[in-house]
C-alpha cells in the first residue's frame, strides 16, 4: 500500500508535467538543495546505483531533475526490441534496468550514459551553452530492481560568484528558483553538506532554515565523511546538539574524483562505504543508522509518511483547482462557429444584458452594490443634490451689482421724467441680468451627469467577461453608447437653456414668496428710522428692525447728512464746489455723467428696496432651478439613454455584415482557453488517480 502512494503521486507529477511551473497542487516531494561541489549528484548516484548525472567543474545541474525512481521486480526476460537511442547490446547486458524521460514518451533508454547524454542536451535545448538556468523541470523515471520506489528533485547547487560568462545575478537566480520549490509546505527538504567543513557555514541548511525554521521537514545528508580530519568525527551533529533536525542527519561516503575517473563501480564504492563504518571507532556502533542504502530507506519511509498525511489535502486542492478553472472556462465560452445565427443570438444576448445591466446600475437595483464608495446612480443623485444644489445656492445676485449701478439703472430707467415711486424697470432689468448667470452652473450640472454616464458605461465593459473575450466589440459599444449619449446632450442642454430663459423673460412679482413693494418700502423705512433715533439716543435698541432688514440684505451704504442740498441729481455733480458766477450763465453737461458722490436719503431708499426685491426674487428662481435642471436632465439624458439605448444598440450592431468582425476574439482569451482545457485535464487525470487510491 505504501508503495504504491508513492506511484500515486508520481502519476500526479506525470499528469501536471503538461501545465508547466504553474502546478495548482504542491505534491509532496524530496527536494535536494546543497552548495556546489557538496555531493548532491553523488548522493543520487548512490541511490538509483548508477552513474547517470552530468558531471564537470562549475554549474553543471541547470534545470530542476524530478527524478522518479520505480521500483520492479526482475523479469528474467529479454526485450526483443532495442531503444531508438541505445543499441540491442546495451538491452541485453540491461534488461531490467532502464530511464524513460518525459519528453521522449515511448524510448527507454538502458544505456545511463545514453541518460547522460540526454539530460546535458535537454538542458542546452532550454538554456543554451552559455551556463544560464531554467525552472522548466526534467522529468526521468528510472525502473530497476535494485532502487526503492522515491521520488527526489535535483536542484542547481548554491553558488556565490559567477564564474566565465555566467550571468552576474547567478546567484540571485538559483536562490529563487530553489526557494520556489522548498517554500511549498508539502515539499521535504533533503540538505546536503559536505562534513569536512564547518555545519554551520552550510548553505543548505541556511536556505532550509528560511523556509523551515523549526526544521520539522529537513533531512541532513553529511558527505565527504571520509576527508575530515584525523581525529575529527561528526557524533554531535548526528546525536542534533549542533543544529538539530526532526528528520535527523544521515552520514555518506561518495566516491571521490579519482573513483569517478578509474570508473570505479557503485556497487564497489557502496561496499566501501559499509566498511568504512562498520570498522571506524566513531560510526563502528551505529553503522546500521549510517551510509547511502539507509538514506534511501528512510527518504523512502518518510516520503510514504508524509503523502499519507497530505492526501487528503492534496484531494481537496485538486478538486477545489478543478472548480476554478471549469467555471472560468465556461466564462471564457466555446469557441464560435460559423453559423450566423449563433453570432446573431450572441450579440443580441450581450445587448440585451448589457442594457439591463445599465438599467439596474441607474436604479440602484443592481446585486452588486458596494458598501465602499457610491456608485451609478448613487452619484447622479450627488451632482443633483449636492454639487448642483450648493453651486446655485452660493451665487449671490449682488456680489457684482453695486450700489451706484442700481442708482444709475434707476435714473436710467425712469427716462425724462423722475421716478415717483421705487424704479420697477431697474429692478427687473438686475433681476433677469443675475438669472442669466444660472445657465453656466446648470450646463455643467449636465456635463457632470453625462460624465457619470459615460463612467458606468466604462465600468460595465470592464466588468462583464464577453468583452473581454470580444475586443472589437467592446470598441463598437463604445463608440455607439458614447455617440448615442452625445446626441442625447443636445435636448437636455437645450431644455435646460430653455428653463433660464423661461425665468428671465418674464418676471412673476405676483409671486406667493416675493417680497412685495410695500413690505421692502416699509422695511427700509423702519431701518431709516432706527438709525434716526440711533443717532438720537445711542441707548436705545433697534435690534428688532435691523435684523428683519439684514435677514435678507444689508448695506454698508448711508445717505449723506447734507445730500438733500444737492437737488434731485446731486450726486451726479459731486465735484469741487465753484463760485458764485453771474446769474443766467449755465455750463452745458459733461460728456460722462456717472455717479460719483454719496447717497442722497431718498436714493439710499430707492437702492435698498431694490437690492431686497432683487434678493427676494432671486432666492424663488433659485428654489425653481434646483427643482426643474435635474428633472430636465432625468428626462432628456438619463432615462432617454435608460429607455433608447436597446434599439440604438441593435440598429448599429445587429447586422448581418458587421457580425464576424465584431465577434473575433482577443488572443489572450483563445491562449487563456487553451491554458484551462490542457489544466483541465491534467486536474480531471489527477482526480481519477487520487480517486482510486
Amino acid at each position: 500500500m505504501d508503495t504504491h502512494l508513492i506511484k500515486t503521486v508520481n502519476k500526479l507529477q506525470d499528469a501536471f508535467s503538461t501545465v508547466g511551473v504553474h502546478n495548482p497542487v504542491d505534491l509532496p516531494q524530496i527536494s535536494v538543495i546543497g552548495s556546489q561541489s557538496s555531493g548532491k549528484s553523488s548522493v543520487l548516484e548512490n541511490i538509483v546505483g548508477r552513474d547517470f548525472l552530468p558531471r564537470g567543474t562549475g554549474i553543471v545541474t541547470r534545470r530542476p531533475l524530478v527524478l522518479q525512481l520505480i521500483n520492479r521486480a526482475p523479469s528474467g526476460e529479454k526485450p526483443t526490441n532495442g531503444a531508438p537511442n541505445g543499441s540491442s547490446t546495451d538491452s541485453e547486458e540491461n534488461p531490467d534496468e532502464w530511464g524513460e524521460f518525459l519528453h521522449l514518451p515511448g524510448q527507454k533508454f538502458y544505456n545511463f550514459d545514453k541518460i547522460r547524454e540526454e539530460i546535458v542536451k535537454d538542458t542546452e535545448l532550454k538554456t543554451g551553452k552559455n551556463l544560464g538556468i531554467s525552472p522548466q523541470p526534467i522529468n526521468l523515471r528510472i525502473f530497476s530492481p535494485n532502487v526503492l520506489t522515491l521520488t527526489l528533485i535535483d536542484l542547481p547547487g548554491l553558488t556565490k560568484v559567477p564564474v566565465g560568462d555566467q550571468p552576474k545575478d547567478i546567484e540571485k537566480q538559483i536562490k529563487e528558483m530553489i526557494l520556489k520549490y522548498i517554500t511549498k509546505p508539502n515539499a521535504i527538504i533533503l540538505a546536503v553538506t559536505a562534513a569536512n567543513s564547518d555545519l554551520a557555514n552550510s548553505d543548505g541548511l541556511k536556505l532550509a532554515r528560511e523556509v523551515d525554521p523549526e526544521g520539522l521537514r529537513t533531512i541532513g545528508v553529511l558527505t565527504k565523511i571520509d576527508l575530515m580530519d584525523q581525529g575529527t568525527d561528526v557524533i554531535d551533529i548526528l546525536a542534533g546538539r549542533v543544529i538539530p533536525l526532526r528528520l535527523g542527519y544521515v552520514p555518506v561516503v561518495n566516491r571521490g574524483q579519482r573513483d569517478i575517473e578509474t570508473k570505479k563501480s557503485i556497487s564497489k564504492a557502496l561496499d566501501g562505504e559499509r566498511d568504512y563504518f562498520e570498522n571506524h571507532p566513531s560510526y563502528r556502533s551505529k553503522a546500521q543508522y549510517c551510509g547511502t542504502p539507509f538514506l534511501a530507506r528512510k527518504l523512502n519511509m518518510i516520503l510514504m509518511h508524509h503523502i499519507r498525511n497530505t492526501l487528503p489535502e492534496i484531494k481537496a486542492k485538486i478538486q477545489s483547482a478543478l472548480s476554478k478553472y471549469q467555471l472560468e472556462l465556461a466564462q471564457l465560452g466555446d469557441p464560435l462557429g460559423d453559423s450566423s445565427s449563433n453570432q446573431a443570438n450572441l450579440v443580441l444576448n450581450i445587448i440585451t444584458e448589457f442594457c439591463t445591466e445599465f438599467r439596474t446600475i441607474i436604479d440602484g437595483n443592481s446585486n452588486d452594490l458596494s458598501s465602499f464608495e457610491l456608485s451609478g446612480g448613487a452619484r447622479i443623485s450627488f451632482v443633483f443634490h449636492e454639487l448642483y444644489a450648493s453651486g446655485i445656492k452660493s451665487i449671490d445676485p449682488l456680489d457684482q451689482t453695486k450700489d451706484a449701478d442700481i442708482r444709475v439703472y434707476s435714473y436710467n430707467s425712469s427716462g425724462s421724467s423722475p421716478a415717483l415711486f421705487v424704479a420697477t424697470t431697474a429692478f427687473e432689468v438686475i433681476v433677469k441680468k443675475q438669472i442669466k448667470r444660472l445657465e453656466d452652473p446648470s450646463v455643467k450640472c449636465i456635463n457632470m451627469v453625462y460624465d457619470e454616464l459615460v463612467r458606468i458605461l466604462g465600468q460595465l465593459l470592464n466588468k462583464q467577461q464577453f468583452f473581454k473575450r470580444f475586443p472589437t466589440l467592446k470598441d463598437k459599444f463604445y463608440q455607439v453608447v458614447l455617440a448615442y449619449f452625445k446626441k442625447a446632450l443636445v435636448p437636455a442642454t437645450k431644455l435646460v437653456s430653455d428653463l433660464v430663459n423661461m425665468e428671465s423673460c418674464y418676471i412673476n412679482t405676483a409671486h406667493p414668496d416675493f417680497l412685495n413693494g410695500h413690505q421692502a418700502i416699509a422695511m427700509v423705512n423702519d431701518q431709516l428710522s432706527g438709525r434716526q433715533q440711533q443717532q438720537q439716543h445711542p441707548t436705545q435698541d433697534h435690534s428688532k428692525t435691523n435684523k428683519q432688514l439684514t435677514a435678507l440684505q444689508t448695506s454698508p451704504s448711508t445717505p449723506s447728512a447734507d445730500s438733500n442740498e444737492n437737488g434731485f441729481f446731486g450726486s451726479f455733480f459731486s465735484g469741487p464746489k465753484k463760485s458764485k458766477k453771474t446769474s443766467g450763465l449755465m455750463e452745458p453737461p459733461p460728456p460722462s455723467l456717472k455717479a460719483t458722490g454719496a447717497l442722497s436719503e431718498r436714493e439710499y431708499m430707492e437702492v435698498e428696496v431694490i437690492k431686497l426685491l432683487i434678493q427676494s426674487y432671486f432666492n424663488i428662481v433659485k428654489r425653481t432651478m434646483v427643482d426643474m435642471v435635474p428633472k430636465a436632465i432625468m428626462l432628456n439624458l438619463v432615462n432617454r439613454a435608460k429607455e433608447g439605448l436597446q434599439r440604438e444598440l441593435l440598429a448599429e450592431l445587429y447586422k448581418a455584415d458587421v457580425l464576424d468582425d465584431l465577434l473575433q476574439e482577443s488572443e489572450f482569451t483563445q491562449q487563456r482557453r487553451k491554458e484551462c482545457k490542457k489544466m483541465i485535464e491534467a486536474l480531471q487525470k489527477a482526480d481519477e488517480i487520487v480517486g482510486s487510491v
